[in-house]
């Protein structure tokens, strides 16, 4: 589980350190940084993928996404007795990614490239990449380590051994030297990553793929579109939980259920409800209904990752359904930690109904976004690795 989410000039995330458990809420006003978490979380998926320079290109490249303030403040600007003004750096420019958990941390420190003629010259370099064993960075807990170009492992006996002395800038050590044998907690690291999965407004319009019926495979995992649906309920119905499936059904809808009908192979979506003489098919569900199927095909998933990121999943929903929603992210943090981006009031009130909880309420000062009602002292221990 990742108990520490740390992040460094991303955007209004200056200097943000977050503590996290089994299940966690963020909320907060529009423009509060609610986003940015968001954002800076897959961005940290991407490593591990091997995407992360070319998503901060999507994002506008690394001088869009960086931090817009001055590099610090000084009291009397906190204190509102003087306006900001941007001040000589003292440090290197630098995006920073990083994590830490029960077993593992990691962090990535991205900079501006080295001056030359290159047409790729706007790429940021990935300066820096660490792992290292438990939640604080020691050097003896260091356990793999990148400078530039050079990455090296450490091995039994505690000596250092080279991976490769001619890594490119813009490959992470995560895609280009997780070995079993001489760096398997790279290698595991990297697929503990690969296996978050992140959910962000179904669509539900009457285009929607999750509307039409298609041809259906086994489909533990729902796709980031919806566009399986049908099919994901169904692996649900013959390798999954069906109870949990009908009870999440008629939480939310009294005396419904769902089925799928798949003659010919082709896989659709039916409802049955209380009074009708017949299932509605998915093309004549509601936008609400048909989002809240696709939550508990997301949710009731046969298997469950080890990082569920949902952002604002009470979208279209009538807050009606908000608690049953709740309570359906609750069962699901049984098997998965999980985070929800969210401003619906009823449905925060569900999930910090739960003892396990951490909601935190995120807010700016000066632009910068800090949990509300901490200070520097209040949030968890985190140390940078050194250029």
């Amino acid at each position: 589980m990742i108990t520490t989410l740390a992040i460094y000039n991303y955007r209004s995330l200056r200097d943000f350190v977050m503590p996290l458990s089994a299940l966690n809420v963020i909320t907060g006003a529009n423009g509060s940084g609610k986003s940015n978490v968001y954002r800076a979380l897959r961005l940290l998926a991407d490593i591990a993928q091997g995407r992360i320079i070319p998503s901060l290109a999507r994002e506008g490249g690394l001088q869009s996404t960086l931090w817009a303030g001055p590099e610090g403040f000084a009291r009397s600007v906190k204190s509102g007795e003087h306006p900001v003004q941007g001040t000589l750096r003292k440090e290197p420019v630098s995006l920073r990614l990083g994590f830490s958990g029960d077993e593992f941390g990691y962090a990535m420190d991205l900079g501006l490239p080295t001056p030359s003629s290159s047409a790729f010259g706007q790429d940021p370099e990935i300066k820096r990449e660490c792992i290292w064993a438990g939640e604080i960075l020691r050097p003896a807990a260091l356990l793999v380590e990148r400078k530039g170009p050079l990455a090296r492992s450490r091995g039994e006996k505690g000596e250092w051994n080279p991976l490769t002395q001619s890594l490119a800038s813009f490959d992470s050590m995560m895609t280009h030297c997780a070995d079993p044998k001489s760096s398997p907690e790279m290698l595991t690291l990297r697929e503990q990553m690969r296996g978050w999965r992140f959910y962000d407004q179904f669509r539900a319009d009457l285009e929607a793929p999750a509307r039409q019926p298609q041809i259906g495979t086994h489909t533990p995992v729902l796709a980031n579109d919806g566009a399986d649906l049908a099919a994901a309920l169904q692996t649900i119905m013959e390798i999954g939980d069906p109870h949990a499936l009908a009870e999440a059904v008629a939480d939310a809808f009294p005396g419904a259920s769902v089925s799928v009908s798949h003659g010919g192979g082709r896989f659709e979506v039916e409802m049955r409800q209380h009074g009708l003489l017949r299932p509605l098919k998915a093309a004549e569900l509601s936008d609400g209904t048909l989002r809240y199927l696709l939550w508990i095909a997301a949710l009731l998933t046969p298997r469950p990752p080890r990082l569920l990121v949902l952002n604002e999943p009470e979208t279209s929903l009538h807050p009606e359904l908000l608690p049953a929603l709740g309570r359906l992210i609750g069962r699901a943090a049984a098997h998965s930690q999980i985070l929800v981006v969210s401003h619906a009031a009823r449905l925060i009130a569900a999930l910090e109904e739960r003892k396990d909880c951490n909601s935190m309420m995120l807010e700016k000062n000066l632009g910068e976004t800090g949990i509300a009602g901490t200070d520097r002292l209040d949030r968890p221990r985190w140390q940078w690795p050194s250029r």
